[in-house]
């Protein structure tokens, strides 16, 4: 048997047992992480709703969807547009007619009331203790009529207004006035002299204070008037625009289907055509009429009452004047280019004057002989009390006080019988003129009536029509 040889054994290292391999970092080494990629940058709604469009329209029904929907859009923006606009022209008209008038109106009654409170105050001082019951209730009825109408503009001013500050101003002078007037009476039923001072002031009161600021209140008023109108009558060019842009997309569109589909016809378009037209024509014709019967209300109903409520109020001054006249007795004097005259008659003159220069243009203004008949009557008074009042001067120039007073508060032939008569003639014309303002404003604001409502519903219709026949088309490629 063969001998095995011996197995090699291994031999130790030289230097002893190796050591295991120390690593400064235990923690095993990884690969780094690969970089994230960048978020798709998004695009904004209104970018992709662009595209969508643009995709839809390279497609005919896509085509047909964006000409209904513009179809609709218009014809909706249309009604809105007519709505909005005539609402206001409407609101306008109804404040012209029962808000705006009336208060300037009433304004002007406060003027008128408070000139004839004065009026009859020196006339009932004249009478002395020959006052009668007339004179003395004409007074307490001007003064509560005064009053009341401060009431009412109070109540329709605003808290902040310029016209609720000229209210409230006269609200604290018109005691202060009957106060003095009061005075007066009294002093003079005792045969004092200062009684006529007391009336003096009363009446410097008046027109240096209250009638100013009374004619303020009208003319704010009438600035007031002014701009309703300035609302209630321009043209609705957007609406009118916007109408004709509808129709004429209208037009296009229903040419343009009968190009591609040789059908003359399609209901929904034409229904739709249809309401648009109507409330065009609506819109023009009934907003023509109104601004032509506001226009009518305005010269021949507002200027006439403007110029007439002018002149009445110069008839009073002047009946006022006339009767301090003989109060003052020469106490009030004026330098009129170096000639010195009575401060009251002077003023009589240029109140007389300004009466004259009102009712001739009263008369151009009045375009019937209801209205004429009154004015022309009261120039006819005019001038008799004009001849009157001369001869009144006459006799008080010349010593003759008592027949000068006779002829002016006297129970006949005196200067207060044209004064009245004048009076009573412009109030009739008044009456009439504001009628036909009333008229003529109520046929303006009857024209616009229904417009609003109307124009909405038909728009509403209209819009639905273009849809439903843009969807008959539609339904074709299905």
């Amino acid at each position: 048997m063969p001998a095995v040889p011996p197995q090699p054994q291994p031999q130790p290292h030289p230097s002893g047992p190796v050591p295991p391999v120390q690593h400064n970092n235990p923690t095993p080494r990884t690969s780094p992480a690969p970089p994230t990629p960048p978020e798709p940058h998004r695009r904004t709604a209104f970018a992709e709703g662009v595209d969508r469009l643009r995709t839809a329209a390279t497609t005919e029904p896509g085509r047909l969807r964006i000409i209904g929907a513009v179809l609709a859009l218009l014809v909706v923006a249309f009604g809105t547009v007519t709505a909005w606009q005539m609402a206001d022209r409407s609101t306008a008209a109804d404040d012209v007619l029962n808000n705006s008038q009336p208060l300037s109106s009433a304004a002007a009654d406060i003027y008128r009331s408070l000139a004839d409170a004065n009026t009859a105050a020196s006339s009932g001082f004249l009478a002395g203790g020959q006052e009668t019951a007339a004179s003395r209730d004409r007074y307490e009825k001007d003064i509560d009529a005064a009053a009341e109408g401060l009431v009412q503009a109070a109540a329709n001013s605003d808290p902040d207004s310029p016209a609720a500050e000229t209210v409230a101003r006269l609200n604290k002078l018109l005691p202060e006035y009957k106060g003095l007037v009061e005075r007066a009476r009294t002093y003079n039923r005792q045969g004092f002299p200062v009684g006529g001072a007391y009336l003096r002031y009363a009446n410097e009161k008046m027109q240096k204070e209250m009638l100013p600021a009374a004619e303020d209140l009208y003319k704010k008023e009438n600035q007031r008037l002014r701009a309703d109108y300035g609302d209630a009558t321009p043209y609705p060019w957007a609406a009118i625009g916007l109408g004709v842009l509808a129709l004429a997309a209208l037009a296009w569109a229903q040419h343009r289907n009968y190009r591609r589909t040789n059908r003359v016809l399609n209901h929904g378009l034409v229904a739709a055509t249809a309401t648009a037209t109507v409330v065009l024509l609506w819109l023009v014709v009934g907003h023509s009429v109104a601004r032509a019967a506001l226009d009518d209300s305005y010269d021949h109903g507002v200027r006439s009452l403007n110029v007439l409520h002018d002149a009445r109020i110069a008839s009073l001054k002047a009946r006022g004047s006339e009767n301090l006249t003989l109060v003052a007795r020469g106490a009030e004097t004026v330098e009129v280019n170096g000639t010195t005259y009575d401060a009251y008659d002077h003023d009589f003159g240029e109140e007389m004057d300004t009466l004259g220069k009102g009712l001739a243009e009263a008369e151009k203004l009045a375009d019937d002989k209801t209205g004429e008949q009154p004015v022309t009557a009261a120039v006819g008074n005019m001038a008799e009390w004009k001849k009157r009042h001369a001869a009144a001067r006459d006799q008080d120039e010349n010593g003759n006080y008592q027949a000068a007073l006779d002829r002016v508060i006297g129970p006949k032939g005196a200067t207060g019988e044209c004064f009245d008569s004048v009076d009573a003639n412009l109030a009739t014309a008044i009456t009439h003129e504001n009628a036909e303002f009333e008229q003529a404003a109520g046929n303006g604001l009857d024209a616009m009536t229904g417009l609003t409502v109307g124009a909405a519903v038909l728009a509403v219709l209209g819009a639905a029509g273009a849809v439903l026949g843009i969807g008959r088309r539609l339904s074709e490629y299905r």
